[in-house]
Order: structure tokens, then sequence, then C-alpha cells
């Protein structure tokens, strides 16, 4: 899946954050190739991972992935496909799809008006007819060609017969299946995996070299101006992080720690005072796990948001291998100080260990920023 990474909801704004993918979507690859078609092996490898996306939205109890189609499988920077986590929001209630493309909409769609969790599959179907023919077929034609035996018409002419016969068969026999007309009739996603995993016989090469792709390193040298928790969270020394997070405190807050002092009073303000005494002392003493529950509890009561309660529950998360949820809260605490160049180098962290690298880049380089402007007003 391409990871969904942040969010905005302010005032009438409304967007979408996900990973970037840069080698464009499989509608390209397939419709408007320019150097050399997408091969078989590659074609058979989108269905594979595809059902295995599906599989692992299924088994995450999210069975409707709405309008699944070449447009939404996307290339990542070695080449591999990956589902857009997009078709997984709900668009309105009762299970109600906003597909418009009526030709290649499931039956039942047409009939209800709703879509439920086999339509998914008759999806499937079409992308697996995208994937034989190199272009856009209605259903109702490619059934009409398979029934009257002639299914290898369908195959797409650019790929000159370089495919087993075999294999082109028991694809379009699958996409078959997957087109039925009664949503009973259509196969569930464990046969999907089942059917397509012995159709793959190149998986040892990468997906960049069958793609034709120029794979270039990236080289990402680190910026020069570079605080010690910059340093640590570039090389990922944890251990260091800790400590300097610990050492910093809540000095970067100026004035919360009177604001809670002086209405002490309050047994509301002491409930608070509690908590974050019990997080921060099992922060200090690596207890990860109490550590994000306190300061869970901590970020519900206080009315005005900590960005150091969300930097430690951030690297909490991260020592609980839950990089995306640090991620999350090291953009919250961005939210709370926009120029802490402490929020950036906790993102870079979580991206890197998401495999994100050069997001990872990004965000060391803009800490990096802050930390330079940061030194000279000081100076100053």
């Amino acid at each position: 899946m391409v990871n969904l990474i942040g969010c905005c909801a302010e005032g009438d704004e409304r967007l979408l954050v996900a990973e970037y993918m840069p080698n464009d979507t499989l509608s390209k690859h397939l419709f408007h190739w320019d150097k050399q078609p997408l091969p078989w092996e590659m074609r058979v490898r989108v269905a594979y991972h595809v059902a295995q996306a599906l599989d692992h939205c299924s088994m995450e109890n999210r069975k409707i992935y709405h309008d699944l189609n070449a447009y939404r499988i996307l290339f990542d920077e070695d080449g591999d496909p990956r589902l857009s986590s997009f078709g997984l929001m709900k668009n309105s209630r009762d299970g109600k799809s906003y597909s418009t493309n009526l030709a290649y909409t499931p039956p039942e769609f047409l009939r209800t008006g709703r879509i439920i969790a086999e339509s998914v599959i008759y999806s499937y179907g079409t992308v697996l007819l995208d994937l034989l023919s190199g272009k856009h077929i209605p259903p109702s034609h490619a059934l009409d060609l398979i029934r009257g035996k002639n299914a290898l018409l369908l195959m797409d002419s650019s790929l000159e017969g370089q495919y087993a016969n075999d294999d082109a068969t028991k694809l379009v026999e699958l996409a078959s299946k997957c087109l039925q007309f009664e949503a009973r009739e259509r196969p569930d996603i464990k046969f999907l995996l089942t059917a397509v995993t012995p159709l793959q016989k190149q998986k040892e090469v990468a997906s960049h070299v069958l793609m034709g792709l120029t794979k270039t390193p990236a080289v990402l040298p680190l910026p020069t101006m570079l605080s010690p928790l910059g340093k640590a969270c570039a090389r990922m020394d944890l251990t260091a992080i800790h400590d300097i997070l610990l050492k910093t405190g809540y000095k970067d807050e100026e004035g919360a720690e009177n604001e809670l002092s002086f209405q002490e009073w309050t047994q509301q303000v002491q409930d608070i005072l509690n908590t974050k005494k019990f997080g921060d002392i099992a922060f200090r003493d690596k207890d990860f796990k109490n550590a994000i529950e306190y300061y869970s509890k901590l970020v519900v009561m206080m009315s005005v948001p900590s960005a150091t309660v969300f930097a430690r529950r951030a690297f909490a998360y991260l020592m609980n291998d839950q990089a995306e949820l640090a991620l999350r809260d090291a953009m919250q605490a961005q939210v709370c100080i926009p120029d802490w160049p402490t929020a950036f180098y906790l993102q870079a962290l979580a991206l890197s260990k998401l495999g994100m690298e050069t997001d990872a880049q990004d965000m060391l380089n803009d800490g990096a920023a802050f930390e330079a402007k940061r030194s000279n007003s000081w100076r100053g």
C-alpha cells in the first residue's frame, strides 16, 4: 500500500498527503507508454501485488476498496507496484461508491447504487483485463470473446507473444471468474492469490530492471549544520536521542511550566501535573509502553498541546516499532512549534524507519535550516 502520511482539515481546506510515487501509474505504463510496453512478467507481478494489498485490507477488516482501477496502482522508486490508500476512504454512507465509469462498474452498483465486498473482486477482474490487453476493454465485450473461445484475441499485441500461452489463458480464466454477473459466483481474495502466485516466473529480477527504469542510488549527504540531536537522528542512534530529549526537558516551551504552576491550586491542573510526572518518570526509565499511556492521557487533558509531550511520545512509539504513529506525533509537535528543529529531526527518524529515505533527508535539511536560523538569531 502507498502510505498515507498526513492530512489537512483547516477551515475549508481538505488535503490528504500520501507517500510520493515517482514512477507513474499503471495506466501510464499500460496505455501511454513511451520506450517499451510493460513486460508480461511485470504485469503478472502487478496482479500479484494488488491481490496481496487487497488481502491485507481484508484482514484489517477494510473489505471495500472504492474504484479499483489502473489509475490507483502506482510504482515506487524501486519500480514495485503499490496500491493507493485513497480507495479505502469512505466517501459516503451505506457503502455507496463514487464510481462514475458505468462500463467498468460492478453490476450490483448499477442495480442498487451500493458496492459490497465482492464488488472489489469484480474491479480486480477489470484490472486483469487491462493487464492482459494493454487497453480499456469493457468487461461485457471481453466476456463475449472469452465465451467464444477467442480469449487470446484479448492479448496486448505490443507484447509480441512474449508470454506463455498457458499462463495467459490462466489469467484470462481468472478474469472471467472475477467478472461474473452474480456476486456470489466470484472467487474470494485468497483464491486470487493462489491463482496468481504460480504465474510469477522471474521473482529474483528487480521490478525496475523489468520495467527498464534507471534507478540511481540516492546520495544523501548530511547537512553541515546539525545539532547533536540532528546527528543522532541521522545515524538513528536511539540511545543518544533518548539522552538528549531527557536533558532538554521542556526548555523549548517557554512559559508552559510557569502557567501550570500558577494554576496548581485546581484539582484539574494537579491531575495534569501528576500525569505528566508519571509520564516523564516512565520516559526517563525507558518504560516506553507506560510513557505512551501517560502521555496519551496528558494530551487529552491539556487545554494547550505540548510539543515536548508529542516529541517524547513520538520517540516512545519509535521504541515500540510504531513508526507511523511516531511520524504523526512528530508532525503534531511541529504544529505546536512550527520552527522547532526537534520536530523535524524526529520526523526524519520516523520516515527513515518507514523506508522513506528521500523524505527523511528533506526533513533533516529543514531541521538544519531552522537550527542555523536560531543560531544566527542568538548571535544577533
